[in-house]
């Protein structure tokens, strides 16, 4: 016995110029039909979050499937999987496409090499599904529009789930974070570590879809836009405390990839914070709010 449950959706040209689009949600439990063999032409996320079964690819390898996990059926791709037909699975699936997904799998959200990917909590993909389910009602103006953002929000919170990844990102990636203002050379990097060049580059392009230097600057940059916008501090100042000894190579590096000059970005973006911004990041639940006076 199985229960299944689905929407499809057709985006008009417009909604597919938002880079990303849904085409179709689905809940399903229990011993469900085989799938295939089939090759589809989009994305499908498959995510299993109780029981297990089997997915077969191209290779034709037979690959074993335990929830939490995440099947990727990619374009063009022949797939073939089914649950165990004694104990059945639990799964939700989202059709989705768009331009944006060549972005998502370049930055290594999506992992068309691995079509099974162990999670280690289906909990958050599983609330980004019930977003578009809840959204999928009959008659929704906005169906389109937000059921393309919950496939965003699914994208990340299945990255962030993968086995291996703890609840504050991948550990190589942190570690990077914290020595990121030190001026280091990849190789340097690589070796605090315990690795070398060729393996931190592997895993920070698995980590985070670029190299280490890229990573590095930026997060160098995020925080020499902040002390521009925040502070006083001449320019040369600045590229010391992200880690550049040299202020000329700071200001070309920063004006390259910015778009604007250091001084210029200060110009534009400048704000007068008297003992500067506060480094606790506010409770989503409970922001900051203007209290009224009692009269």
């Amino acid at each position: 016995m199985y229960h299944t449950w689905m929407r499809y959706f057709t985006p008009s040209p417009v909604h597919h110029r938002l880079g990303l689009v849904c085409l179709g949600v689905g809940l399903q439990h229990g011993a469900l039909p085989t799938v295939g063999p089939r090759t589809l032409d989009h994305h499908v996320a498959v995510l299993i979050s109780g029981g297990g079964g089997w997915y077969r690819g191209t290779d034709g390898r037979r690959l074993t499937v335990t929830a939490p996990a995440v099947l990727w059926l990619t374009p063009g791709v022949p797939h073939h999987y089914a649950p165990d037909p004694a104990t059945g699975w639990d799964e939700s699936f989202v059709d989705f496409a768009g331009p944006a997904t060549a972005t998502y799998t370049e930055l290594g959200y999506i992992e068309p090499d691995r079509p099974v990917v162990p999670l280690s909590d289906a909990a958050p993909a599983r609330a980004a599904v019930g977003r578009i389910a809840r959204a999928a009602r009959r008659g929704n103006p906005l169906l389109e529009v937000e059921t393309g953002a919950a496939v965003h929000e699914l994208l990340v919170a299945l990255r962030r789930a993968r086995a291996g990844v703890g609840p504050d990102g991948d550990p190589v990636l942190q570690a990077l974070a914290r020595d990121a203002f030190t001026p280091l050379s990849v190789a340097e990097h690589a070796a605090r570590h315990g690795m070398t060049p060729a393996e931190l580059r592997t895993a920070v392009r698995r980590g985070a879809g670029c190299s280490p230097k890229d990573y590095l600057l930026r997060i160098r940059l995020g925080r020499a836009k902040e002390l521009l916008a925040a502070t006083d501090l001449p320019v040369a100042a600045v590229a010391r405390r992200v880690g550049y000894d040299d202020p000329a190579y700071f200001s070309r590096l920063f004006t390259r990839r910015v778009g604007a000059a250091p001084i210029r970005f200060r110009e534009q973006q400048g704000r007068s914070v008297p003992g500067g911004w506060s480094n606790r990041i506010p409770d989503p639940e409970h922001p900051p709010t203007i209290t009224a006076r009692p009269t």
